[in-house]
């Protein structure tokens, strides 16, 4: 079949760039999940803490007169995050392939819901606020849909192959939601979902003429998003050359340089970042990785990049690893989670270097945020679920053949 032989193609050039990460070490004895993978989650949102702490305590003292607002806050993400983890183990991989088209259909009754009654912040109306708490439904929707792709791919497959009509029903959804997303407006996880409903389109084995048109429907797309919005044309124009206007549109990311610059190789130590203090914007959310590369230097941030890179690769391998057990709802789940960790890593650390234009995206469980906390946290539990599934069936099976 050619989706198989595609994901096969894909499992086998990720073995010869990192085998001994991708390699199935299944033993007898194993654990029932993947505990590498879990310490590094983990790590990464203690670190995030810590950096929270650092580069939002001067903006809070602005804003509030406390420095402590947005750590109290990120700790109740945090306490959030360990019951979205219990909820989301506690689930059956199998509720989520069944109800994968109802979630579809809730997100987007609440991305509806986000332009009627939504909280506007800066100009964008992306929040629905529950009480105290204020939800980014477009955060929802990159998960979500996921899910869904993974249903749809595996119970339209033979369709997808064979018949264009089973190739643009998924793209005509994520029309629906790209629509929505825009009006609030939210171009970075437009383009989010775009690459990731490309990439699982790709490995499901669509037609290679579908697949190109729509690569270059989607590049067409964009440039006219950009041409026809004024302040998506000052974005781009300003990241190609910052220093042109570093007092108006190159500002965030001339500030942002800046702090690179000031971080060398070990950078000025752990809370000694001076653009932090009322120069760089969004120092705790878009662009904490800067704030990283001035505390921590250049060897901060390669740790950083590191750990998102193996966390990425490891669910990747987990798509690998339930393609060989015939689990492809599991196996394309995994694949569009790891694309778009690392994906939205690019994006988030490419335009605080200056590499692509400012897109809003959060850096994976370290920036500023309930909603990406919480969402990430719910995706890669339900990874760490499959994974537990998938080792509990092989222990089986290894027990039902020593038996027989």
């Amino acid at each position: 079949m050619a989706s198989n032989e595609q994901l096969s193609l894909f499992k086998q050039s990720l073995n010869g760039l990192w085998p001994s990460l991708l390699a199935d070490n299944n033993t007898p004895g194993m654990p029932l999940y993947d505990r590498t993978f879990l310490v590094a989650i983990i790590s990464l949102m203690c670190f995030g803490f810590v950096m929270v702490m650092s580069a939002s305590m001067p903006e809070a003292e602005k804003l509030t007169g406390n420095p402590f607002h947005f750590i109290g806050r990120h700790v109740f993400y945090l306490i959030g995050c360990v019951v979205i983890a219990f909820v989301v183990l506690k689930a059956d991989v199998s509720y989520w392939e069944k109800n994968s088209g109802m979630l579809m259909i809730g997100v987007l009754v609440m991305l509806c819901a986000v332009l009627v009654i939504g909280t506007s912040v800066n100009g964008a109306r992306r929040w629905l606020s529950i009480g105290p708490i204020r939800i980014q439904v477009a955060e929802i929707a990159k998960f979500i849909f996921i899910v869904y792709m993974a249903g749809y791919l595996v119970r339209r497959h033979g369709e997808l192959r064979d018949n264009r009509k089973g190739f643009y029903k998924p793209i005509g959804v994520y029309g629906l939601f790209a629509v929505l997303i825009l009006l609030q407006p939210d171009l970075g996880t437009v383009v989010v979902l775009f690459v990731c409903t490309v990439s699982l389109l790709f490995l499901a084995g669509a037609r290679i003429i579908d697949f190109m048109v729509l690569i270059l429907l989607g590049v067409a797309t964009f440039v006219l998003l950009v041409l026809f919005e004024p302040y998506r044309m000052r974005r781009v124009t300003s990241f190609m050359d910052p220093w042109d206007d570093p007092f108006g549109s190159g500002y965030q990311l001339t500030q942002s340089l800046m702090a690179y610059g000031r971080g060398d190789w070990l950078g000025q130590g752990l809370g000694n970042s001076i653009q932090k203090l009322a120069y760089l914007p969004e120092a705790h959310t878009d662009f904490i990785f800067a704030v990283i590369g001035e505390e921590l230097g250049f060897i901060g941030i390669i740790c950083v990049l590191v750990t998102l890179f193996f966390i990425a690769l490891r669910a990747i391998r987990l798509g690998n690893l339930c393609l060989q057990m015939q689990r492809p709802f599991e196996s394309y789940v995994a694949y569009g989670v790891g694309i778009w960790i690392c994906f939205q890593t690019v994006v988030n650390v490419g335009a605080s270097i200056g590499m692509l234009p400012t897109k809003g995206l959060t850096l994976p469980f370290i920036s500023y945020g309930g909603s990406s906390l919480w969402v990430m946290t719910a995706a890669v539990m339900l990874l760490v679920r499959i994974d537990y599934e998938r080792r509990v069936s092989l222990i089986q099976a290894v027990q039902g053949r020593t038996k027989s």
